[in-house]
């Protein structure tokens, strides 16, 4: 699917357009975004934006000099954009490729910061008067959204942190499992945030006569040191309930295990004087006495609340 925007009177509006696509409706855009675009749109841009689209192959690449270069006027930022897939964040690449006229996108995945971005179009709410502005109107978009998610994030991260200190007693597996989730919430937030922080920085490097945008970008960079270092004290704080949590399921597996200690050695001294009693020997002075018997259920009656006494003396149990 091909989408075309334009800018009228220093808005960005969506263009409604006739199919199939021509030429003229090409050019006439100022940015052109595809999405899950097929082999024939594809080609028709390429007709007439040779060299614009990146090779499929290299848009997942994840050194710099793949993701972040120039091809003669034409700025090229491979950036990631957080999406949500069957209840779980995801990243997904966009290619841009930024040249002085155009602003061209592409990408496999329907995603929020597009939508979002689209609507405002349609409601004359981005202001834009060149592509550069286009792609800095994404990228605050994205940062938007990062810090939305990261504020639910520690939300969630809260009630959790309670139930877990709180509530040591409870089975914690529910706990631990909210918590592995969360963690790879915040791994690919955090992703998405140093990508986003080395596409920016990228494109500072590059627009120093673009005085509005270079002021954006240092504002979103800015912004984006503050959202790493909450992504980092949130991932800390994971991390900590994580350990916390393992170490009371621990405890509660060592009291049960002490109980289990505590028992045996109590029931040993009673068992080996039943053991000696049971013996089927002529020779035991015991069997003829009238109080052997009592005298061997009073003996094990002794040696097994003996233990139990020293235990408690020790503060043990």
């Amino acid at each position: 699917m091909i989408r075309t925007f334009a800018l009228s009177a220093g808005k960005l509006r969506e263009q409604e357009l006739a199919q199939p696509l021509s030429g003229a409706d090409l050019q006439a855009a100022s940015w052109l975004d595809l999405q899950e675009a097929d082999d024939s749109e594809r080609s028709l841009v390429e007709q007439h934006f040779p060299e614009s689209l990146p090779d499929a192959r290299n848009v997942e690449e994840i050194e710099s000099s793949s993701r972040y270069f120039v091809d003669g006027d034409d700025l090229h930022v491979h950036s990631l954009f957080l999406y949500q897939s069957e209840g779980r964040f995801r990243n997904a690449t966009v290619a841009f490729t930024l040249q002085p006229d155009r602003l061209i996108s592409i990408h496999d995945v329907d995603l929020p910061d597009f939508r979002l971005t689209r609507l405002r179009a349609r409601r004359g709410w981005i202001e834009a008067d060149r592509p550069l502005r286009i792609m800095t109107a994404l990228f605050e978009q994205k940062i938007d959204n990062l810090a939305d998610q990261l504020e639910d994030l520690h939300r969630d991260l809260e009630g959790v942190s309670i139930e877990v200190l709180e509530k040591r007693e409870s089975d914690l597996g529910e706990q631990l499992d909210r918590l592995a989730k969360l963690e790879d919430s915040n791994g690919q937030i955090r992703l998405c945030l140093m990508d986003t922080q080395r596409s920016v920085s990228f494109l500072l490097r590059h627009i120093r006569q673009q005085k509005l945008e270079v002021k954006i970008c240092r504002e979103m960079l800015r912004d984006l040191d503050t959202l790493m270092a909450h992504a980092t004290f949130v991932f800390e704080k994971i991390n900590f309930l994580l350990n916390a949590a393992q170490g009371f399921i621990n405890i509660r597996q060592n009291q049960i295990i002490k109980i289990f200690s505590i028992a045996a050695v109590v029931f040993l001294p009673p068992t080996l004087v039943g053991t000696v009693y049971g013996m089927n020997f002529h020779s035991m002075p015991e069997l003829d006495w009238i109080f052997g018997y009592p005298m061997a259920l009073g003996l094990m009656v002794v040696s097994a609340i003996s233990p139990y006494l020293f235990f408690k003396h020790k503060g043990w149990l």
